[in-house]
């Protein structure tokens, strides 16, 4: 992924994918990454298929309900980027406090749960982006 000042405009090009990390605390970084490809289905393959999205109403959603919740958020056009805050890691499991910004748009602190999977590497079980501001 590659992106560059155009005038005032931030341009992204598009990746075929993003490579997951066998390190917990590279997670956040692997999810902006994905995310700054623009492409949901990249994006999606930083989640366990059965993995939730906790939207900023509070609700929570998985499967195709979580894909377009990402992609709402995708939709600004604009770069994400992420400031890990705290990776607490027990056995498989991991806890991932981010801070996080879409300039102009939205900023918050995640509250995430990610899981090492049989491959060794790491994905998103939970996804709280709002974080406790979510109702």
């Amino acid at each position: 992924m590659t992106c560059f000042a155009v005038g005032f405009a931030v341009r992204m090009t598009h990746s075929t994918s993003v490579p997951l990390t066998a390190d917990p605390a590279e997670h956040p970084f692997v999810f902006q990454a994905a995310f700054n490809t623009g492409s949901a289905e990249i994006l999606d393959t930083v989640y366990e298929p059965d993995a939730v999205f906790v939207r900023r109403d509070g609700v929570q959603v998985s499967g195709a309900e979580r894909r377009a919740a990402n992609g709402g958020i995708l939709a600004l056009g604009q770069p994400i980027s992420v400031t890990p805050r705290q990776v607490r890691v027990a056995g498989d499991l991991a806890l991932l406090i981010v801070d996080w910004v879409i300039e102009g748009h939205l900023a918050a602190t995640a509250t995430d749960v990610a899981r090492r999977g049989e491959d060794g590497l790491w994905r998103y079980v939970i996804d709280n982006p709002f974080g406790i501001a979510a109702s």
